[in-house]
């Protein structure tokens, strides 16, 4: 019998986790397009699944004072623009889904990413508020905070 510590296969623990899910926080407009066309070029190279995950703010107009479209118009507006995705996807020969979610965006996302147990999150940031809130914004700082998976910030 050896006196010495049996020890695990280095390269075993040295190998980085796969990346086969990837959920893409946005919401869908023009200013996420940045994160956008990263998750679709990382799920491409990747041969990885792509989650695109929108959140609608309920609170938004609240916060805003500005009068919204009813719930159901929204919803219906970002599955229109999720549905665009999908089309991209398959010309690009990437495998994509959609959810909207309805709630804050930062802790949707996170629970999101938990729920569907994806292996990366790609959001954008706009940069805005306080100095950017201190570079970048404050939705994907929440989710860099709190997420238990990788998350891939790209700047706007």
């Amino acid at each position: 019998m050896s006196a010495l510590p049996i020890m695990a296969d280095a390269t075993a623990a040295a190998e980085p986790r796969a990346i086969r899910r990837i959920l893409l926080a946005t919401d869908l407009t023009t200013a996420s397009s940045g994160a956008t066309d990263q998750a679709f070029e990382l799920a491409r190279d990747l041969r990885a699944q792509l989650l695109v995950v929108s959140v609608i703010d309920v609170e938004s107009g609240a916060r805003s004072g500005q009068r919204l479209p009813r719930m159901d118009q929204r919803r219906a507006a970002r599955e229109v623009a999720a549905q665009a995705l999908v089309v991209r996807g398959r010309r690009q020969g990437v495998s994509v889904s959609f959810l909207v979610w309805e709630g804050e965006p930062g802790p949707a996302i996170v629970d999101a990413a938990a729920s569907e147990q994806v292996d990366l999150v790609v959001v954008g940031t706009h940069g805005r508020g306080p100095l950017g809130r201190l570079f970048i914004g404050s939705v994907s700082e929440f989710v860099v905070r709190n997420a238990d998976c990788p998350v891939l910030v790209v700047r706007h």
